[in-house]
């Protein structure tokens, strides 16, 4: 989720380059840099921080303002510590390229080694700075040659900028999944992670697609396919406003948001996947520990109680060490019985909850290991926890959760896999699987937002007039019924419940009539003809039957009267997809009620209050 900036043109950058990360710090903003080419040097500063942090570091070094060209980044951390030396821009051993990059890059360790053979030397933890190297132990002259090479050798997903010294005037970028856009002025050009970057300037703007490599002088920009063919790539005007510009062109920043779960994902998993197997070393707690746990207790609010719901179903079920899920507000006060053989786990997006925080302490003083699951680098969850598990959805400005959901089930993910590696309890074969299904879980993300987005909102017109909803599921799918009810009383006040499906006879049944939608999550799983059974129970009272199916099951849809399809991957991780269409069904629901789905009525974005 890191920003990225470069502009090439007739008039002083610093500023430039500035003003844009400005517009990028909530993509991260743990610490930014700025690289300035000029009389065949470059001159960088870099700070930890936030953007105020780099004005002053700039203004401290007090440089050349002559530059005309160079590149900027604002970072949310990955690979490496937040420290100035992990900061970007990074550069080669001689100091010569200069590279800006958001993403991963999978193959860095691999590449790294290579390159420390070839005698590159190295001055940070980050993947970044192979790209630099990398471009340069392929450059001879030709910049735009040298990042075709490079970008050839590397695997992951990522956008770049590189600048050379010898090359002044000259920026050469490339896109692998990771967003990118040009922007075009007069004599000038910019190069950038979204448009409020340069929209002061101009709103004359091009599209980089994937797999392109483009050269940005103060002339324009000329787009190649990766292996070098010419593409045609016309220019578009935007007239978005500053609002418009700050939600990508989105009506909404809850809908920008749902759009941006496939990047959280992958930010999330995909550089603690290593090989066949996942690398967790950063969370402070060491395998040993992991290894002797007697029982894991997850403690959270809300949202984050439902993605540590959906993360038990997973530890269980591949490491096999017992789950206790509590919400945080009562296991604070019903004198918990944990120990030094517990591991607690606390998640929450802001760090700042003051119910988990108040019961990670009280986990603490009773001697367990506390792991914070957060999204904030430097929250208080961070300082009171014994190991962190940082998810990396960037900012989050819409009120009702999204992409910090589906950061925070993976990351759950994650540690249920690490787990049972630890302690042997899946084959080898099985992880490798689930392994490769959790690197292609962000490629599925991208193609369900893209294909259910029309079907949830003409399901959402048929009922957003309905005065009751009742939403059901069974075993790992009862954590996303729960948020998909969640979702859908947040933004569109409608009353809405949900109940683990087997339960629905034991009271909630006597809600049903002829009118009541009733949403159920029946994803592949062990525990299907189970929901059927319950689906039919629904339909034999008159209600209707609104699906959550996987793709190519046609068994459900004899059963239910509209589905919504979710991509086929390994069953214990569908029901994080199959939160997507609930989420877009919430959101078409409370729109087409006129409401104002980022700012609903009576909620806050975090509750630091008990």
């Amino acid at each position: 989720m890191c920003g990225i900036v470069g502009y090439t043109g007739g008039r002083p950058c610093r500023e430039v380059l500035l003003a844009g990360l400005e517009k990028l710090e909530y993509r991260g903003y743990d610490s930014a840099g700025i690289s300035l080419v000029a009389g065949g040097d470059v001159e960088t500063v870099r700070a930890v921080g936030n953007l105020a942090r780099l004005r002053a570091a700039v203004e401290e070094a007090d440089g050349d303002d002559g530059a005309r060209c160079g590149i900027g980044h604002t970072r949310w951390a990955t690979h490496g510590r937040v420290t100035e030396a992990n900061c970007h821009p990074h550069d080669d051993t001689a100091g010569r390229v200069h590279v800006v990059l958001n993403g991963i890059v999978e193959n860095w360790a691999a590449l790294r080694r290579e390159l420390e053979a070839d005698g590159a030397r190295f001055s940070s933890e980050t993947d970044a700075e192979v790209v630099a190297h990398l471009v340069a132990a392929r450059y001879d002259g030709d910049l735009t040659a040298a990042v075709r090479a490079a970008y050839a050798e590397l695997r992951g997903h990522y956008a770049f900028v590189a600048a050379h010294a010898d090359e002044p005037g000259t920026l050469v970028a490339a896109r692998k999944e990771c967003p990118l856009v040009v922007g075009l002025g007069e004599g000038e050009t910019f190069v950038a992670s979204a448009i409020p970057a340069f929209l002061a300037d101009t709103r004359r703007v091009q599209l980089v697609e994937d797999d392109e490599i483009v050269v940005i002088t103060p002339a324009g920009a000329q787009f190649t396919t990766a292996a070098g063919a010419p593409v045609d790539r016309p220019a578009q005007d935007v007239d978005w406003d500053e609002e418009a510009a700050e939600k990508a062109g989105y009506e909404t920043f809850m809908l920008k948001e749902i759009h941006e779960q496939p990047d959280a994902v992958a930010e999330t998993v995909a550089d603690r996947l290593i090989g066949d197997g996942v690398a967790l070393g950063e969370i402070g707690i060491g395998d040993a520990e992991l290894g002797d746990l007697r029982r894991i207790v997850v403690v959270a609010c809300g949202t984050s109680y439902h993605a540590g719901l959906l993360g038990r179903y997973a530890i269980e079920s591949w490491s096999r060490v017992p789950v206790e899920m509590d919400i945080a507000s009562e296991f604070r006060y019903r004198d918990p019985v944990v120990d030094e053989r517990d591991l607690v786990v606390g998640i929450t997006q802001s760090g700042e909850t003051a119910d988990t925080l108040a019961a990670m302490r009280l986990a603490r003083e009773k001697g367990a290991r506390v792991l914070a699951i957060t999204n904030v680098m430097g929250s208080q969850a961070t300082r009171d926890a014994d190991g962190v598990l940082f998810t990396r959805a960037g900012l989050e400005i819409g009120v009702a959760a999204t992409k910090t959901f589906v950061s925070q089930v993976a990351a759950m993910y994650l540690l249920a896999l690490r787990l049972a590696e630890v302690r042997a309890t899946l084959p080898a074969e099985r992880v490798t699987a689930l392994v490769a299904d959790l690197r292609g879980l962000p490629h599925l993300i991208q193609r369900l937002v893209d294909e259910a987005d029309g079907p949830a909102q003409a399901m959402a017109e048929h009922w957003r007039e309905a005065g009751f909803f009742l939403y059901l599921g069974r075993h790992a799918g009862l954590a996303t019924a729960l948020e998909g009810a969640l979702k859908l009383k947040e933004i569109s006040y409608v009353p809405t419940d949900a109940y683990a499906a087997g339960e629905m006879k034991h009271g909630p049944i006597a809600l049903l009539d002829e009118r009541t939608p009733v949403v159920v999550v029946a994803t592949e799983s062990p525990v299907l003809d189970k929901v059927l059974s319950n689906i039919a129970e629904v339909r034999a009272r008159g209600a209707h039957v609104l699906a959550v199916a996987t793709e190519g099951d046609a068994t459900v849809a004899e059963h239910a009267e509209e589905v919504l399809y979710v991509p086929r991957t390994d069953w214990l991780l569908q029901p994080l997809l199959a939160v997507i269409p609930l989420q877009l069904l919430a959101y078409h629901i409370a729109r087409g009620r006129g409401l104002n789905v980022d700012q609903p009525r009576n909620l806050a974005k975090t509750v630091t209050v008990e």
